[in-house]
């Protein structure tokens, strides 16, 4: 058992577990030590498990927590009994066995190694995911619980189960310098100094600090689906335009500027012709260069624009002119005139509106009547066509009705010739239609195939993308990977022997073969011995039926052979009887063995000495429960 134990110190050494150099077997391991070791195994196995790894000093303390650790080893499985008592007082093969058993439990690196993402990025998920796990356990406690009278060291703590410090989600925008990380691309100087002069920091550009981290949130979430959005896009409609990114870009910029640009003109029709708005050259220009086309010209506009800017010049020419005369009136009579002054103008554009709204309607109804005219000259100029054309045919056929044999002879001359010379066309037509039909052809066929090698050569470009995102990816997980074993290997320590012990592991495999075959060897010699057993039954057996059989024909005529069948009998339940004797003296051996196995057992557990110790713990926890009573009556 000195390799198991070895064995067993080793792994728990690697786990974590301060032990000294003396420490060699199970035999030097105390009770806080054997609950350090189970502590730390539980762990290993289930990262939400928790308990300190030290004893405590009270009774009723150890005695809780020895409770849990049992509870928890028989929640894994273990079937043996286990309680307390396994804990706290000394019994070196249950220890073995609970430890063995653990071990056993504890999760493979091959298995973490292939089903776990390796990196630091993985380590912090899962760091993460423990806390909040850990605080969604937590119960609530409400807000106003927690005082000034809190320890600082668990406010904290309070104020995640209160909520006390909770505010909603609200995000701002932040801004942070684009393209510092790209080398190859240059920064202009401008925007260089506006980053490092101006800009301030992102953790300063929210008005309120509770704010920063939706606040960043909502930033890498928005940058992240355009990144996908824009990714989607030229995979799609990119690729198959057969330009290349920053064509695309202009080509869709462009688009969306003369879109933005025809909306704007569409708007700025429409509210001219309500005479709501009027636009001037600036406007024009923005316009026309924001579309990337001629200057956008406007027509000379209504009569009421121009006399309305007329007049507004005029006023504007008048109010510069200042005038000689008296002095400025006061602040009542210049109210009065406004007022007056404005009442007159609400008149004047109450009238000119009822003005406009009669024009309005006349002009939609000079509109309608002019639709209906042009509707009717329309028909009528088709009809004045139609009767002219029927009108010469009529006239050149009356014309030809004087000389009609000589005219048919002219038109059959005509006929003739012009088939003449449509056969002849048609020929020539067929000359020139055959090379251009079978180059057309051939044009055709090239295209198809073009166009299929395109279809084939997008389709192996995203393939390669997909592919090189993969390998991307598995790079990373990688390197990840490669970063952990690295750290993993930096925190182990050197000075472990890996050929001892394997050697070691070796023996013990090989004393379990060497163990397996003399149990073999004696289940072979068992199952011979049994075999010539019944075979020595079977042959007395048959012996005794032949014997018997043969004596009893003539025990009725001999006397002397009467006897001898009776004394046949007798041996017959003599032998049967030493048999069974002896199979009963087995079957007691076997018992003995087993009691005296179980004498070792419970030899080997020291009960009395566990009985002593029972008494003193229950003698201090009576003390520990005296004084508890003091402390509360006092």
């Amino acid at each position: 058992m000195e390799e198991v134990d070895g064995i067993i110190i080793a792994t728990l050494k690697e786990l974590g577990s301060n032990m000294d150099a003396d420490v060699v077997s199970l035999h030097h391991f105390s009770p806080a030590m054997m609950v350090e070791a189970c502590v730390r195994c539980l762990k290993a196995i289930n990262a939400d498990f928790s308990s300190p790894l030290n004893l405590p000093e009270a009774m009723s303390a150890k005695y809780r927590m020895c409770s849990s650790l049992a509870n928890a080893c028989q929640e894994l499985g273990y079937q043996a009994e286990v309680g307390y008592q396994t804990f706290l007082y000394p019994n070196i093969k249950d220890w073995r066995k609970l430890l063995m058993f653990m071990l056993e439990k504890l999760p493979r690196e091959e298995a973490k190694a292939t089903n776990e993402p390796m990196g630091s990025s993985a380590l912090l998920n899962r760091t993460i995911v423990a806390r909040l796990q850990a605080l969604l356990s937590t119960p609530w406690i409400p807000p106003f619980t927690c005082s000034s009278r809190t320890p600082a060291t668990n406010r904290s703590q309070w104020a995640l189960q209160t909520g006390a410090y909770r505010h909603k989600f609200h995000a701002v925008d932040v801004q942070a310098p684009t393209g510092a990380a790209d080398l190859t691309s240059r920064i202009p100087k401008d925007l260089k100094r506006y980053y490092s002069h101006y800009l301030p920091y992102v953790v300063e550009q929210p008005p309120v600090k509770d704010d920063l981290v939706a606040s960043i949130l909502e930033k890498n979430t928005v940058e992240y689906s355009a990144q996908m959005q824009w990714e989607a896009e030229w995979n799609q409609a990119g690729l198959a335009s057969r330009l290349s990114e920053q064509e695309y870009r202009a080509r869709k910029k462009q688009r969306l500027q003369k879109r933005i640009a025809d909306q704007l003109r569409q708007g700025v029709q429409v509210a001219q012709q309500g005479g709501q708005f009027s636009t001037g050259g600036d406007f024009e220009q923005f316009l026309a260069g924001f579309a990337d086309k001629s200057v956008y010209v406007q027509g000379k506009g209504s009569r009421f624009q121009h006399t309305e800017k007329l007049q507004f010049t005029q006023e504007e020419e008048t109010a510069m002119v200042v005038p000689d005369g008296p002095a400025k009136p006061s602040e009542e009579e210049l109210a009065q005139q406004r007022e007056q002054e404005i009442g007159n103008l609400q008149e004047d554009l109450a009238q000119l509106v009822n003005q406009i709204e009669g024009m309005q309607l006349d002009i939609k109804k000079f509109s309608s009547n002019m639709q209906q005219l042009k509707e009717t000259t329309v028909v009528m100029e088709a009809e004045c066509g139609e009767m002219e054309t029927e009108y010469q045919t009529q006239k050149k056929t009356y014309d030809l009705l004087p000389n009609a044999d000589e005219n048919i002879e002219k038109l059959q001359n005509l006929v003739n010739s012009s088939t003449e010379r449509l056969g002849k066309l048609a020929t020539q037509w067929e000359e020139h239609r055959a090379p251009l039909i079978a180059k057309y052809r051939v044009l055709r066929e090239q295209d198809s195939q073009i166009t299929a090698q395109t279809t084939d050569l997008l389709e192996e470009i995203k393939i390669v993308r997909e592919r090189m995102k993969e390998v991307a990816e598995e790079a990373r997980h990688k390197d990840d990977l490669y970063k952990q074993l690295v750290g993993e290997y930096e925190r182990m320590s050197k000075d472990l022997n890996r050929s001892a012990y394997t050697k070691r592991i070796m023996e013990i495999v090989g004393n379990i073969r060497k163990q397996k075959a003399d149990i073999d060897k004696v289940l072979v010699d068992t199952r011979q011995v049994q075999k010539e057993i019944n075979q020595l039954s079977g042959k007395l057996d048959r012996i005794f039926v032949v014997t018997e059989g043969q004596i009893y024909k003539d025990a009725r005529k001999d006397e002397a052979r009467r006897t001898a069948y009776k004394y046949l009998a007798s041996l017959q339940e003599n032998c049967k009887q030493v048999v069974d004797a002896i199979f009963e003296t087995g079957q007691i051996k076997r018992e003995i063995k087993e009691l005296d196995e179980q004498i070792e057992n419970e030899t080997g557990k020291r009960i009395a000495a566990n009985l002593e110790k029972i008494t003193a713990d229950y003698q201090q926890v009576k003390q520990e429960n005296t004084q508890l009573l003091v402390q509360l009556k006092s």
